[in-house]
């Protein structure tokens, strides 16, 4: 095998992440576990960093593009839904069947997400292999380091499987023979993986916080990684595991990396996001570069067409997605992620000039997002408030070049704050939560929040409300359910209410807009019929 000498350079990993995203669109069939390319296994060979970038391009792919993590994530939950709009836009059916919990191991955002997750572990068994075979040639001490920051990042995408389907197959090496199935290991099997592998390299990662780990797994990223896994250790073996939480973020609170609350949170979802103090591990993002036409389209799948004329965007969208009119009722109208994370009310041209709905019936009303949606089966252009999280640019096309931030400050310190209110801990739990919150409101003592409170139940009044059934349900039995509500204020929209709905119990539990319980078993996603059908290696989670 043909030896390659790398240079030293490391070179700026922004601008390589983004020259590599396109390749994110390629998916490998998952019975090739060690397929390879040659003019891929050649190309950017010249860089190490070039190399070890190529095994972060799939994030984009598995979080963000059609039918990918973030639909699995928020569409499942109670935040979030997509309901049929005059434009037909309801993917023959799959957006109702993932809120209304009927999705079967057919259902696409299942088999996307298996099939780009798997193909991401391909991609970094490759890489490490190419490095352990002496392919590329590094120093020792920066081959350590290179085999260390893969199988960090190898763990994380294991940790996406964990998370959605428990019980899948462990591939840890590329040079497997031809015809390679691999056996299914059970949930436990999978934790004690995604555990050791982070535990047993992240001493060997950078703790460096600047470009040349912007975007990569330097030693506080993989903390917070571990953390988010211990997090929900008894959600994925029965055991919690609430004291190696705490151990994990204050390492990151304790790292003396310069992370820290941006003083408001919109700050972290800018456009030009890329320098935020909060930002722990991002997706990089931009327009120039990334040319997959849904890298970043949240503002497209969102916005009604006529919406195109208040942000000069480069080509109308298409959207329906909208908050849940539930949800939205649980803010406080002071709380500033109330206006800054969601479009409500009258639209304007940015000339000033008022909009108004197209499309169907309802067209020719005036373009008023309101706080009402008649069902998951029907809906005007006008119903519902729309999300806007992350800032919509002047100009922008159909991708956003806002960076993603898949684990951000606020999270490390809420992931401590619910250890300790889990803990008996709940002042100064309270303390933390008080904290994140001083930066939505302008009044001091609306932020304040006590112990007592994060104990109580959720303020999130459930039950089915649509325009054909009307359940009262309410949120007052859910423990810790005031806590669950600070996660729904302060992280919607980030593409992770499912996990946070099923570790306080109320995913299968309870009742939302269109939505009623549908079976236990829906914690878990299906094994896809397409990998049951090749490898026969491989039962079904059960209920599927």
């Amino acid at each position: 095998m043909k030896v390659i000498k790398l240079n030293r350079h490391k070179g700026i990993w922004i601008i390589l992440a983004a020259l590599l995203l396109p390749l994110g669109c390629t998916e490998l069939a998952n019975d090739s576990y060690n397929e390879i390319i040659v003019s891929e296994f050649e190309a950017g060979a010249d860089d190490v960093t070039a190399i070890i970038g190529q095994a972060y391009v799939p994030w984009n792919a598995i979080v963000l593009q059609w039918n990918g993590l973030w639909r699995a994530q928020e569409i499942t939950a109670d935040q979030i839904v997509i309901p049929a709009r005059p434009n037909g836009w309801v993917d023959g059916g799959i957006y109702r069947r993932l809120h209304e919990h009927r999705w079967t191991a057919d259902n696409a955002v299942a088999s996307t997400v298996w099939d780009r997750t798997y193909s991401a572990i391909t991609t970094t068994n490759r890489v490490l292999y190419q490095i352990e075979s002496g392919a590329i040639e590094l120093p020792q001490e920066e081959q350590a380091a290179a085999i260390a920051e893969i199988r960090v990042l190898r763990a994380a995408y294991y940790y996406i499987l964990l998370d959605l389907y428990g019980n899948v197959p462990i591939v840890d090496r590329f040079d497997v023979p031809e015809g390679f199935l691999p056996e299914q290991n059970t949930r436990q099997e999978v934790y004690d993986f995604v555990v050791n592998e982070i535990t047993s390299n992240i001493d060997l990662l950078s703790e460096e916080n600047n470009q040349t780990t912007y975007g990569k797994f330097n030693k506080w990223a993989a903390h917070t990684l571990l953390a988010k896994v211990y997090l929900n250790a008894e959600v994925y073996t029965g055991t919690p595991a609430w004291n190696q939480v705490i151990e994990h973020t204050n390492a990151v609170i304790n790292s003396g990396a310069g992370y820290a609350l941006e003083p408001v949170q919109k700050n972290v979802f800018v456009t030009e996001n890329q320098n935020s103090s909060e930002i722990i591990f991002a997706i990089p993002i931009d327009e120039k570069y990334t040319d997959n036409w849904n890298a970043f389209d949240i503002h497209m799948q969102t916005l009604q067409p006529a919406s195109q004329a208040t942000y000069e965007l480069l080509s109308g969208p298409w959207g329906g997605m909208c908050g849940i009119p539930q949800a939205i009722n649980t803010y406080d109208t002071l709380d500033a992620r109330y206006t800054d994370n969601w479009i409500m009310g009258q639209q304007y041209s940015s000339s000033g000039d008022s909009l108004f709905a197209t499309l169907g019936e309802g067209a020719g009303l005036p373009l008023d997002y309101i706080n009402e949606v008649p069902g998951v089966d029907e809906s005007l252009g006008i119903h519902g408030v729309r999300l806007g999280k992350f800032e919509i640019a002047k100009g922008s096309s159909n991708i956003l070049n806002n960076d993603y931030p898949l684990f951000r400050y606020a999270d490390v310190l809420m992931m401590k704050a619910e250890a300790l209110l889990r803990t008996g801990s709940a002042d100064q739990a309270a303390t933390i939560v008080t904290q994140i919150r001083e930066r939505a409101f302008d009044n001091p003592g609306r932020a304040i929040v006590t112990g007592a409170e994060l104990m109580g139940g959720s303020v999130y009044d459930y039950g089915r409300r649509d325009h054909n059934v009307t359940t009262q349900e309410g949120g007052d039995d859910i423990q810790y359910g005031r806590f669950l509500d600070e996660l729904g204020w302060e992280f919607n929209q980030e593409g992770r209410r499912r996990q946070d709905l099923i570790r306080f119990g109320v995913f299968t539990e309870k009742s939302w807009f269109s939505h009623e319980p549908n079976g236990d078993y829906r914690v878990l996603f299906p094994i896809p019929t397409n990998e049951l059908n090749t490898n026969p290696n491989l039962s079904q989670n059960p209920g599927y």
